[in-house]
Order: C-alpha cells, then structure tokens, then sequence
C-alpha cells in the first residue's frame, strides 16, 4: 500500500498548493491513501469547515490536526461529524474531548489506522504521548497498518516516539515545524520515519509567515503580531510511504517538495 502524506497547510497559498499540485501528485504516486495535516489551514491557525471541504475535493481522505486544532471555534461544528474524516491530536487530556484522535478506514479489504498524537518537549501541556500511544495501540486490531502524525517541536522527541514505535506501527512522520527534513528512513526495516515533511504553503514568506513582522521581533526583541503571507508563491512538503501489506512493515519512504524553484518532481 502507498500512503501520500502531505505537511502542514497554511493559510489560502496552501489551500491553493494543495488544489493546484495534490490532483496531479495523486496521478503520479497512484496512492491508496491520501493524508494532509490542515491545522493552519484557516490563515495560518485552525481549520474551518470550508477550508475541510477544499482540502478533501482536492483529494485528501484524512485531514489531521495539532496545536493549533482548536483555534478556530467553528471546528466544533463538525469535528464530531462522523462523516468527516477530521483528527485532532489523540492524547488532549480529559475524558470528554471533541473529535477523534485516530480514525479506522478500509482501504480495498485493509484495514488502516490514521493516529494523530502531540508531542510534550517546548508544547503546550498535553498527555504523554508514548503512554497514551502505548495504551491506544493494544486496543487496536494487530493485523491492521498504523500511520502516525506526530505533531511536534523537537528532533529528539520525535525520532524517539518513532524507535520506541518500531515494530508496532508502520509509519511515525512529523508535522509542526514547516521545514522538511532529509533524515526519511525505514527503521529496522520496519517503521517508515520522517522528523518533519515540511510545509504547504508560501515559499517566499517565513514558515509561511509574511517576513516583515518576524524579521522585526529578532531586530527589536519585542512581541509582534505575525502575519501569514497570502500572497507567496506556493511550496508543497509530501512524503510516500509504501507499506507491506501482509507484514505491515514499511518497504520505504521518500521525501518531496514542490517549490518555485524545484519542480523536479513534475517533469
């Protein structure tokens, strides 16, 4: 099984990446499962309803979430609708949260696991991730294939969620960060793995950012409100991971990215 795994969608230039290269990325890769973190999707914080809705028509079948899932409130109005393939990050503490942390989908006769977890290190306050994957993993089905989209800061956090993982989950790839990273691997020829895919969204801004306001907070030292630039070129961070499906063990990974300066890919 191929899975297409997308980075963080930011703002309107990532909503447009994401209509204007996933349709032609999808022909080329011939995926069986398409997945897009959409977590700043809605200028840059959040996700709403249309922004969903754009990210899906465009061929995504889950869109996952992270620490900025809850910053627009209109994601209550649908993130408990069962016929919305939407996560947000599984280990939110409490009993009661709204959503899903992790979705079952059938694909052909194969049953897949879409997790969606949060790290701790430089985070807001969250659950462990390592004892919450521990818990929720013995409750799933052994012969299923499991993909995690681990949101988090740290190099160190995510590559040891991903060890402490091998053997258990087919795939551990990072989102959160926007900058993709050239360390894709398969580890012990089990557990595909990528500290981060990288961005979707404004080449010419700051991790999707207009630069200006950025720039002026490390020349000033003082708080500034950022921006996201809605008007960059577009870039697009993606991951393949195919995955055996009778041992459910990762065959191989492969890190892209599409940028107006880098459009190997398409040629």
């Amino acid at each position: 099984m191929k899975i297409l795994f997308v980075g963080d969608v930011v703002g309107s230039v990532g909503i447009k990446a994401i209509e204007t290269y996933l349709p032609e990325i999808k022909q080329r890769v011939k995926p069986q499962l398409t997945i897009v973190n959409g977590e700043n999707a809605a200028g840059g914080k959040g996700t709403k309803e249309p922004d969903y809705q754009k990210i899906t028509r465009a061929g995504a079948d889950v869109v996952t979430g992270g620490n900025h899932t809850w910053d627009k409130r209109e994601i209550l109005d649908f993130i408990d609708d069962p016929k919305k393939n939407i996560l947000r990050p599984y280990n939110f503490p409490g009993d009661h949260v709204p959503g899903r942390g992790y979705l079952e989908i059938k694909v052909n006769t194969k049953k897949v696991y879409v997790i969606n977890m949060m790290g701790t290190a430089l985070m807001a306050p969250i659950d462990n991730p390592f004892l919450e994957a521990d818990k929720l993993i013995k409750t799933l089905d052994e012969d299923a294939i499991k993909f995690v989209d681990f949101h988090a800061e740290t190099t160190s956090e995510k590559i040891a969620f991903a060890n402490y993982m091998v053997g258990r989950v087919s795939a551990v790839c990072g989102t959160h960060t926007h900058v993709q990273t050239n360390d894709a691997q398969v580890i012990n020829k089990q557990t595909a793995y990528l500290t981060d895919v990288g961005m979707t969204g404004s080449y010419d801004g700051i991790l999707g950012d207009k630069k200006e306001p950025i720039i002026n907070r490390f020349l000033t030292q003082r708080p500034n409100k950022f921006d996201v630039d809605e008007d960059g070129r577009m870039q697009i961070g993606f991951a393949v991971i195919d995955i055996n499906d009778t041992t459910n063990n990762a065959r191989s990974i492969k890190n892209y990215v599409i940028t107006p300066n880098n459009q190997s890919f398409l040629n």
